[in-house]
């Protein structure tokens, strides 16, 4: 047991019994959405995980340990909090040395899951390509973590925010397997929709769950990127999110908001911008890939 790693005793128990675990995020408390809904979100989320037959595993740190697991409390605790750390893996390090709260993105999320054995994760959206990257040179760690860690992620696609053509190039530069499910183009977040073919389709956990079990027997080593579209009845077209992500990318500029603030600060202001329109829809999501991740997970056992 690695000394910094704190396993809950309820997912340590699965996990001895060879049970159905699914990792899941804590930025998605602390920088995805407003208190109190960002509670309720993931408290929702877990139980979602729970009634589709496997145990959550929300991860973060707190009190100089990875933890793989938190209680409602420690969940709460999250969601109050203002001097919580938005840790990737950069910072996984400073943070716990300094024992500082720190709520865990997509790539810290996996290192972690990946530490304590957990091999599905859940998540809204994950990090890719920044527009403008051939200037800046944003390009999250999501990506890079994902070509190595072999943790499979389940996400509403790549968040619309982003370069989604060149994160799909750059997830197939690392060898990173993007399948998606139940259609043939790829999801882009609010969206079902993105304008772009989806590289592989499944269209069942059972399938999904086969062959991630083979990618991994095969020893081919990297996460799989399982794109589960946002429910249509709570999509937002492309045309119309894309007019307020110029309006937030716009104004990130002019507040010079830069690195891993960004993406907070665009999904609030498109949040603020849309009547909670988005974050009804990132709350759908993110309940949706719960479901289909608890789904693969139990049937990888």
């Amino acid at each position: 047991m690695n000394e910094f790693l704190v396993i809950h005793p309820e997912v340590e128990q699965a996990l001895k019994e060879g049970k159905a675990v699914v990792a899941l995020e804590s930025t998605i408390i602390s920088h995805g959405m407003p208190y109190p809904k960002n509670v309720e979100t993931a408290l929702a989320v877990e139980q979602m995980v729970r009634v589709n037959g496997a145990i959550p595993a929300t991860i973060a740190i707190m009190d100089g340990k990875c933890m793989v697991g938190l209680s409602s409390e420690q969940i709460e605790l999250f969601g109050k909090a203002n001097n919580v750390w938005k840790v990737s893996i950069r910072d996984i390090a400073y943070v716990i040395s300094k024992k500082l709260y720190g709520a865990t993105t997509v790539a810290a999320t996996m290192r972690i899951a990946s530490m304590a054995g957990i091999k599905i994760f859940v998540t809204g959206g994950i990090g890719g390509v920044h527009r403008g990257a051939e200037k800046s040179m944003d390009i999250s760690a999501d990506l890079t973590e994902m070509g190595t860690t072999n943790v499979a992620v389940v996400s509403a696609g790549v968040k619309s925010i982003l370069d989604i053509g060149l994160t799909l190039e750059y997830l197939e530069t690392l060898g990173i397997s993007v399948v998606t499910i139940g259609q043939d183009e790829f999801p882009s977040f609010y969206s079902s929709k993105s304008g772009f073919k989806s590289p592989l389709r499944l269209d069942n956990p059972s399938e999904i769950a086969d062959m991630v079990k083979t990618k991994w027997a095969l020893g081919l080593n990297g996460s799989v990127l399982i794109a589960n579209p946002v429910p249509a009845d709570k999509e937002v077209q492309p045309e119309q999110i894309e007019k307020f992500i110029k309006e937030a990318l716009a104004e990130a500029d002019k507040q010079n908001i830069h690195g891993k603030n960004v993406t907070p600060f665009l999904l609030k202001y498109i949040a603020d911008h849309t009547a909670g329109e988005s974050l009804d829809t990132n709350i759908a999501l993110i309940l949706n890939n719960a479901t289909i991740g608890a789904r693969i997970a139990k049937a990888m056992m």
